[in-house]
């Protein structure tokens, strides 16, 4: 019979009345030490580094979003628009400037509504005369947007005859042309034309080199981009685009 040589190892027991074990000591004799903590101070500086820079990204992605629902960036492409606007001129376009909404569209769900036509709502304004616009152009080969100047509103009459432009037979006086006079093609004078509802009549500020309503006919409204807001490229043409007021034609109240 082999026994086990290794002295037996007296022990106390535990007191009846204990209610808990006696601390367990190391092989030194003192307290076992506490695990180490999983997260440390680097750590800590790293989530924290790492929490910033998501909420940084995402800030500016909201920001992005926000000024890409109000302006748009767009590039002067060509001579078309001189010396308002210069060739590469860069022009932030306001989008949401001529918003507008059918205010019987909030009621026409009701039974027994009836109306003959739309009453439209603009929160800020309808397009201008002098307004510089950004459009689709009803041309089959563009493949850019338009920017000309709003020179016709709906239900005017626009005309151009020995190099002036008449609306509703009165003459606008466009000092921003400086001196350039209006033709038609071949140098001729433009005939009549009346403006539809929805619908402008725009030219370009170069009128010897300007693909227009003269060329195309009036733009549908629905075909605007944007006005031209602010030019910000190059810088020492920054500046607000000016709007051109026509004093001497008596708006229709």
């Amino acid at each position: 019979m082999t026994f086990d040589d290794r002295p037996i190892e007296h022990r106390t027991p535990l007191s009846p009345s204990s209610d808990r074990a006696p601390d367990l000591e190391a092989d030194t004799g003192g307290p076992v030490a506490p695990e180490p903590e999983l997260t440390t101070e680097s750590q800590k500086k790293k989530t924290s580094v790492v929490r910033e820079i998501v909420e940084t990204l995402l800030l500016a992605l909201i920001i992005f979003v926000a000024v890409r629902a109000v302006v748009l960036n767009f590039r002067v492409d060509g001579l078309s628009m001189t010396p308002s606007l210069d060739n590469n001129e860069m022009v932030l376009v306001n989008r949401n400037v001529y918003f507008n909404f059918d205010k019987w569209a909030l009621v026409d769900w009701l039974p027994g509504v009836d109306h003959a036509e739309a009453a439209t709502v603009y929160p800020f304004h309808p397009p201008e005369r002098g307004d510089i616009v950004v459009f689709n152009a009803p041309v089959a080969s563009a493949s850019k947007p338009y920017i000309k100047r709003v020179i016709g509103l709906p239900g005017e009459t626009v005309e151009a005859r020995d190099g002036r432009v008449y609306i509703d037979g009165q003459m606008i006086d466009e000092t921003y042309l400086e001196g350039e006079m209006t033709y038609c093609r071949g140098g001729e004078d433009c005939p009549p034309v009346t403006v539809p509802e929805g619908h402008l009549f725009v030219l370009g500020d170069n009128r010897d080199n300007s693909s227009d309503s003269r060329a195309f006919g009036v733009i549908d409204q629905d075909s605007i981009i944007g006005k031209a807001w602010v030019t910000y490229w190059p810088f020492d043409a920054f500046g607000f685009v000016p709007h051109y007021d026509y004093p001497e034609i008596t708006e229709r109240p």
